[in-house]
């Protein structure tokens, strides 16, 4: 069977763009792959984490991981910083990549901003450690947002150069697995933003954890305009608050847009944001209450990810046994 990696940062404060945009996806996923699924906490403390914080929302990633349907029996969920291949691999490509492909990366610059000569090196290295994460597994494919498209590229770009330093044929290129159109979830309070955990106002997103009661004012409260629902896809052009409730439902319920402005078009913001708050409770309430009880069991989401971690280190150390091998390094 096929191997994916694929991870996320535990940065706290999950909501619905990150369980729409990741998570559900991955759950898929496990039907046809051999699935390995990280807590990519190295990739985390590339910016400042208070310590306590940071094994909190490794922990709430796990849970709302486990409480969303990745079966960590069947396949591999574990936090990064247990499997030292990671970090080993990473410095080995920090020597294979080149400071010119680096320097092409976008994400850096933009994560870094104005005040780039005091971002962490860390940073600037992320994409030589994301291309370990992956080639330490040999994965043959990763799940990929437009904003991990140009570091997928550069870790096959790693690869090949390091199979060309060392002559061999030991790294596979992995494929970005695209799943279909991404959906991208955008503020409750303005259509033109994403929605972010960094907002100032809890109003504009819809957390993970979030119960019944607040999510239904959540959306009641939705920014929207004072037209009905058009009946076509086109009549959304321009009024981003309305796409974005579309958007969400058909996201929710297996859908496409077209089908949901056939079944709503015409109707009032009224009307379809109490169908929206149906489908948004139905959906999420299950996994909020799952994650809650998850959360409240630190012995048992850590002897996950423990579990996990030695699955991890017995796929990732004969690879890396065999990677030192290559480079020249003297081993017992």
């Amino acid at each position: 069977m096929e191997r994916v990696f694929s991870g996320a940062q535990p940065t706290g404060n999950l909501h619905l763009g990150n369980y729409l945009g990741a998570i559900r996806n991955w759950v898929t996923l496990q039907k046809d792959f051999e699935c390995i699924f990280c807590v990519v906490d190295l990739h985390a403390i590339t910016v400042w984490q208070e310590p306590n914080e940071l094994r909190s929302n490794i922990r709430e990633l796990a849970a709302s991981m486990i409480a969303s349907g990745i079966d960590p029996e069947k396949h591999v969920l574990f936090n990064q910083s247990q499997v030292s291949a990671h970090a080993e691999l990473a410095w080995i490509f920090n020597c294979v990549a080149r400071i010119g492909w680096l320097n092409r990366m976008t994400q850096f610059k933009e994560k870094a901003g104005k005040n780039r000569e005091n971002a962490s090196l860390g940073l600037y290295a992320y994409p030589s450690l994301m291309a370990a994460d992956i080639l330490a597994y040999k994965a043959t494919h990763v799940p990929v947002g437009e904003d991990q498209k140009q570091h997928l590229e550069l870790t096959r770009d790693i690869a090949i150069k390091f199979n060309n330093d060392f002559g061999v044929e030991f790294f596979p290129q992995p494929d970005p697995l695209i799943l279909g159109p991404a959906t991208r979830v955008m503020s409750l309070r303005d259509g033109s933003k994403k929605m972010s955990k960094s907002d100032a106002s809890d109003m504009s997103r819809i957390n993970m954890t979030d119960d019944a009661d607040t999510l239904a004012k959540k959306i009641r409260k939705a920014k929207t305009d004072p037209e009905p629902l058009p009946s076509e896809a086109a009549g959304l052009e321009g009024r981003p608050e309305a796409k974005n409730l579309i958007t969400i439902y058909a996201a929710l319920t297996d859908a496409n847009v077209a089908d949901v402005l056939a079944e709503h078009g015409g109707t009032q913001f009224s009307g379809f944001k109490q169908a929206l708050t149906d489908v948004v409770v139905e959906k999420l309430a299950p996994i909020t209450e799952e994650m809650a009880r998850l959360k409240a069991d630190n012995a048992y989401i850590d002897a996950v990810l423990a579990k996990g971690a030695e699955r991890a280190n017995a796929i990732a150390q004969p690879i890396l046994k065999e990677i030192k091998e290559i480079v020249g390094f003297l081993n017992s």
